[in-house]
């Protein structure tokens, strides 16, 4: 396959526009590797701003497409997409040349039967267009078939090649791809229906490793799955990666899609795969510790393509939990980019599907402003949160936990942009509310004190919000357990407090643990990580423990600039932190 329709194959496959088509094609074709983009884009008749705009949006569609591009450290975005796309172009269909195609060929069928055809075998390895993929699966289809003759194969490849034309012709496949649709189309015959049925419902996968456990599956369709696996094992349609992992290659992908989209349990097989991705979202919790991470991982392309694709087959009650739950994904691992576009299309698919007056509407735009005001965007999340406060008040009436969450998420709007005097009554209001629904034992009253107390903080009410602190640090001790990220968070303030009255000697084993507890449950790079660090390395400043608290104001530094951006609030007062310790250090 040439590198230009390799692209243009790209592009199709992960649903470019035009647009961005164009820009694609055009940066990353081979005579134009190298050249600056204000080139490229006056080449296109276009500006450049437009023309990068456009280069953005390619990428973040292949990322959600294609995870592997985030382990491609240290490269600018479309550096990594150029090294990503030209290793899988390289892997992909690889065209050998004649004497390696018949070498392959003959590693694959017994030596008898070309030797009394050489010249068949010659003809057939020609016609498969010299591609291993094909070879491979035409190996594993006369291995089935020991009594057919090389001659009879090649007469059976040349039918299918005639009955396909036009199918082939209406899906964009290119001339080089035909020898492994006449191969797949006579492995095709060899599965059963239910073989046949199961390959179609991989093809539903991303273009990602495929985590496939029959211990998960229920017992009367345990055997059956295994057989198919078995099968297309056998057949060259499946590759095994490791235990549990296996992989389609993108052209089988798409064949099976074809057959897929022409029988009549299409619909079918796509509510069943969206529904069984969304069982596994619904795995993803809203606080990820490193295992999880590990764990979930490998599903989160396949839940991305049914976001991306098959939303349409959830159910309207479905559609907040799949998209909340895979932005909680990367939101907890502090990667906001990746997790916006989530929040966004959730919003606007239950204002489409469930219309402007439903709960899930407000949910979803209370989800969105949290990420927003995690990222600092405070003016875009307050009329979010303002419009969702409303909404619940009409749906569900003053006296509801959903009141109270929106009071509290509105109070730390106003609190994050220093309007204490409106945070506070909101506070209070929605701790009474807690109280009342809930009752004085429960994590959310716990939350809501630690809310106050943290309010009463800033306005250096110390007397006040000691008592509430420490209360919510039991509470929370009490009932979620000791290994708690909410335990963290309560300890991190306690200690703040006792630095600021002082008390050095208290604050620091409370920030100690807070840190420890941090870094045990989200991994060591994350944003509440970095807030921890930074505390803990204040705190030695202000005692004058310069030398241990330099190493800590640098790494809490480098993981706000990774994980929130160089102009995120909290890397701005990370980094002005460290300023002030090195002014006041090595003055």
């Amino acid at each position: 396959m040439q590198w230009a329709n390799f692209l243009a194959k790209e592009a199709a496959t992960n649903g470019l526009s035009l647009e961005q088509t164009a820009a694609f094609a055009k940066y990353l074709k081979t005579e134009n590797l190298g050249k600056n983009k204000a080139k490229l884009a006056s080449e296109l008749n276009v500006d450049i701003a437009a023309f990068t705009k456009w280069l953005g949006e390619v990428y973040d569609k292949f990322a959600q497409n294609y995870p592997e591009l985030t382990t491609f450290n240290n490269r600018d975005k479309l550096e990594k997409l150029q090294v990503y796309l030209s290793a899988k172009y390289n892997s992909e269909l690889d065209v050998l040349k004649p004497l390696a195609a018949m070498k392959l060929f003959k590693s694959l069928v017994v030596r008898k039967r070309l030797q009394q055809e050489a010249w068949i075998a010659r003809r057939i390895c020609k016609f498969l267009g010299y591609l291993p993929l094909a070879l491979e699966l035409v190996g594993r289809y006369l291995d089935k078939m020991p009594d057919l003759s090389l001659e009879t194969l090649l007469k059976r490849l040349e039918k299918k090649r005639v009955e396909h034309k036009p199918v082939v012709n209406a899906n964009s496949l290119m001339p080089d791809e035909y020898g492994i649709v006449e191969a797949f189309e006579l492995s095709w015959e060899q599965l059963d229906e239910n073989a046949q049925s199961f390959g179609c419902l991989l093809s539903l996968c991303a273009l990602a490793d495929i985590p496939l456990s029959v211990e998960t599956i229920e017992d009367d369709k345990k055997q059956l799955n295994e057989k198919a696996i078995a099968d297309l094992l056998e057949l060259h349609l499946l590759q095994q990666k490791s235990k549990g992992i296996y992989r389609l290659n993108p052209l089988i992908r798409q064949l099976f899609q074809m057959k897929l989209d022409k029988s009549s349990q299409a619909d079918e097989a796509k509510t069943k795969f969206a529904a069984m991705m969304l069982e596994i979202a619904k795995l993803i919790p809203q606080q990820l510790n490193s295992e999880d991470i590990l764990n979930l991982t490998p599903h989160i392309p396949h839940i991305t393509e049914v976001a991306s694709h098959l939303s349409e087959y959830l159910g309207d009650e479905n559609i907040i939990t799949l998209f909340t739950k895979l932005a909680w994904f990367y939101q907890n691992q502090g990667l906001y980019q990746q997790a916006e576009p989530w929040l966004q299309r959730c919003v606007e698919l239950t204002q489409n599907r469930l219309g402007l007056e439903h709960s899930d509407v407000a949910t979803s735009l209370n989800n969105l402003a949290l990420l927003y005001e995690s990222t600092g965007r405070y003016s875009e999340a307050e009329p979010l949160l303002e419009q969702a406060l409303e909404l619940r008040k009409r749906l569900v009436g003053e006296e509801h936990t959903d009141v109270a969450t929106s009071l509290s998420y509105l109070a730390l709007i106003y609190e994050s942009t220093g309007r204490y005097s409106e945070a506070e009554p909101l506070y209070q209001q929605a701790l009474e509310l807690w109280k009342r629904l809930v009752g004085e034992e429960h994590p959310l009253v716990a939350t809501s004190l630690n809310n106050l107390a943290a309010l009463y903080c800033y306005t250096k009410r110390y007397s006040e919000a000691e008592p509430l602190f420490e209360k919510a640090l039991k509470l929370r001790k009490r009932l979620l357990g000791e290994q708690h990220i909410d335990v963290a968070t309560s300890l991190n303030n306690l200690a703040q407090l006792y630095e600021s009255t002082g008390r050095y000697n208290q604050a620091e084993p409370l920030y100690q643990q807070a840190l420890e507890l941090s870094k045990r449950l989200l991994g060591d790079n994350h944003p509440d990580v970095a807030i921890s660090l930074n505390n803990l390395a204040a705190l030695y400043r202000y005692t004058r423990r310069y030398r241990k608290a330099k190493p800590l104001f640098e790494k809490a530094l480098r993981i706000c600039e990774r994980t929130l951006g160089i102009s995120h609030p909290t890397t701005m007062t990370v980094r002005a932190n460290y300023a002030s310790f090195l002014r006041e250090a090595y003055h």
